[in-house]
């Protein structure tokens, strides 16, 4: 595997990083467990804690035996706990999803560190281990956030603009969001469906598996006892950030309706003020769509039957095609990685408590 490959595997992975990142949907008395997939590996997080498990290839490279686990893992320090100004509804999602970001972007990283180092093997053990670039690592998460900007806010508005034009219909602004909002939902499936298909990207999905079997594990018996007792688990799991990502996509629609613009008017250009006001709200409006979706999303973890849990329903029914059935040696790496949170999740936390 060439070092351009791998570069290209870490794009594709950004893009998906939104729904990797776990919202943390519960209340103060409740502390959850969620995670990550990451190349050849999993990333898994307590409230105090995280932990990462990252398989080496094999060496020889197509040999049959599995190459040995790489674990880190570090303290967790949550904002809220020192700025409690950080836990009052409507900012604490925005906290939350920035840290889940970050601390998702540094295991993704940390990842495709160890596929890097594997590149090198004449490397010294001594040596610091290669990995990305500044440069690298900067221009990636450029290119991912414009990545999302122009595929998720410019390109639908673009379309249904384009429709407009032909459709006097859609002069009405409910009807244009929604237009907008199905157009910009089918460009996320299908980007999601076209990277399943990739088999460096299934394999992430498959890790994603392995992810969620651990989690529903550990929420069943505390001390997970092996990998078979965890394959018995369902890959779809209702905390999943894939959840939180649908909803966001869903709510927009409904937030971008209620914000009055006036329709082009007939023969205007067709990137005129209407269309750059358009943009600008879609924009603007990001933190508090995903404010809200925070709220939402805890909301329905609290009260299962809720009209806002149907809401999350989609988000389960994507994760068919965003989890995979995982091997037994993808699960060991989950559990390897929880284990490695947990310990140090009972030196800055203590026990967890799953309600």
């Amino acid at each position: 595997m060439t070092y351009f490959r791998l570069i290209l595997r870490f794009l594709a992975a950004q893009q998906l990083l939104p729904a990797w990142a776990a919202t943390e949907a519960a209340t103060e008395q409740e502390a959850l467990i969620g995670g990550q997939a990451v190349f050849e590996g999993v990333m898994m997080r307590s409230p105090h804690a995280w932990g990462i498990a990252v398989r080496k290839a094999a060496v020889p490279e197509g040999s049959k035996e599995l190459g040995e686990i790489v674990v880190h893992s570090e303290p967790l320090h949550r904002p809220s706990d020192k700025h409690h100004w950080m836990a009052w509804p409507f900012i604490r999602g925005l906290v939350t999803l920035g840290q889940a970001m970050k601390l998702g972007f540094r295991a993704s990283k940390f990842s495709i560190n160890i596929m890097v180092a594997a590149l090198t093997p004449e490397k010294k053990q001594s040596d610091k281990m290669p990995e990305m670039s500044k440069w690298t690592t900067a221009i990636t998460m450029i290119f991912s956030i414009g990545f999302f900007i122009v595929m998720y806010k410019l390109v639908p508005l673009t379309a249904t603009q384009g429709l407009a034009s032909h459709l006097p219909l859609l002069s009405n602004n409910i009807l244009f969001n929604l237009v907008d909002g199905i157009i910009r939902l089918t460009l996320f499936v299908l980007l999601i469906w076209g990277l399943s298909l990739m088999p460096d990207m299934r394999r992430l999905f498959e890790y994603h598996g392995a992810e969620h079997k651990t989690v529903f594990a550990y929420e069943a018996q505390r001390d997970i006892p092996n990998v078979e007792f965890t394959q018995k688990f369902s890959t779809y799991h209702p905390r999943c950030g894939t959840s939180f990502l649908m909803t966001i996509m869903l709510i927009s629609i409904v937030i971008y309706a209620a914000v009055p613009v006036a329709a082009a008017a007939p023969g205007a250009h067709f990137f005129g003020k209407a269309f750059w006001l358009r943009f600008g709200i879609r924009i603007l409006l990001l933190p508090v769509i995903a404010s809200i979706s925070y709220e939402m999303i805890r909301f329905s973890a609290q009260h299962g039957k809720s009209l806002f849990a149907l809401m999350t329903r989609p988000g389960l029914w994507l994760q068919r095609i965003t989890t995979k059935q995982p091997a037994d040696d993808q699960v060991e790496c989950a559990i390897k990685a929880l284990d490695e949170a947990m310990i140090l999740e009972k030196k800055n936390g203590g026990e967890l408590v799953i309600a």
